[in-house]
């Protein structure tokens, strides 16, 4: 498999039955293993929208959609995650039939011939379903696998990858005054229910990344404690996936807008790497990349 422009030590391909990683913590997807001890992987972001809250409409065509997807494996992308429905706050939901009329396109174009594993950003067992015929190897529900009574059982059987994330609320109305005693700790409590949940709904642990829902349901305090302690959540024994690219509460802290935040998002990734995070979902992966090389080297100096 053509893994793009460097070599992408942090993804295996073997039989995960035989593969050994001794006591690394590992994140196995379909026939892909990453041994995320080895290094942080970069999940560049590839919405194909009219109304995603940064790239919407720019990727809507079936080519520029895959121009931009082979650009972000040569600037780095480990994985690539594919959305067809905007979670953005104050989106509304769309049905199944849009949201595969939007997805097919590309997935047809790419056939499987994708240079880096691919994710599907779905709540819709139907539309993952879809995705993974097609070779995707990851789903990632911002709902936990709540939304769809089906998902569940379709990961546990099909051996994919899952991002289980915690969300106050649902997309369209999640921001309305978001609330909590403890942040850390309530958001740390659900996460640990839906891995639980998971585990006995026959996913193997080793499939599954925990997201603590940056900007899902969280106000711009909520959002900075939970990236500065993202280490908490480390106890569950799980990968973790952060995602801050471009989001409110990096345009509230300097007051720029959405096109303007590549620098607090690079401090938000650097502060998150530092402290865990595994997986760094983002729109600026060459960028993201370097910050990630960084931030990975200083760490094992100070170690």
């Amino acid at each position: 498999m053509n893994m793009g422009s460097r070599e992408r030590e942090s993804v295996i391909t073997a039989n995960p039955s035989t593969f050994s990683c001794g006591r690394s913590i590992i994140f196995r997807a379909r026939d892909y293993v990453f041994p995320l001890d080895a290094r942080v992987l970069i999940m560049g972001i590839l919405n194909v929208t009219p109304d995603s809250f940064s790239d919407g409409g720019r990727f809507l065509d079936p080519q520029a959609a895959l121009d931009r997807l082979f650009e972000m494996a040569e600037e780095g992308a480990d994985v690539i995650d594919v959305g067809a429905e905007s979670t953005r706050p104050g989106s509304t939901r769309v049905d199944e039939t849009e949201e595969l009329r939007r997805l097919l396109p590309l997935l047809r174009a790419i056939g499987h011939r994708s240079p880096v594993p691919l994710s599907i950003d779905t709540q819709k067992a139907a539309v993952a379903r879809v995705a993974l015929d097609h070779g995707v190897a990851i789903v990632n529900d911002i709902s936990a696998l709540r939304a769809d009574a089906a998902m569940a059982q379709l990961v546990a059987e099909s051996g994919a990858g899952v991002v289980l994330m915690h969300m106050q609320g649902e997309p369209g109305t999640m921001q309305q005054a978001p609330k909590y005693a403890d942040v850390i700790q309530e958001v740390k409590a659900f996460l640990a229910q839906r891995l639980m949940m998971a585990e006995q709904a026959g996913i193997q642990r080793d499939q599954i990344v925990l997201d603590p829902g940056i900007g899902f349901g969280k106000n711009t305090t909520h959002n900075c404690l939970l990236v500065a302690h993202l280490d908490a959540f480390l106890e569950l024994g799980r990968p973790l996936l952060i995602g801050v690219s471009r989001k409110t509460f990096i345009g509230r802290i300097l007051g720029k807008p959405v096109e303007d935040r590549l620098f607090g998002t690079a401090g938000a990734v650097a502060v998150a790497v530092l402290h865990g995070a595994g997986i760094v979902r983002v729109h600026d992966v060459r960028a993201m990349t370097d910050v990630v090389n960084v931030v990975r080297a200083l760490r094992k100096g100070m170690s």
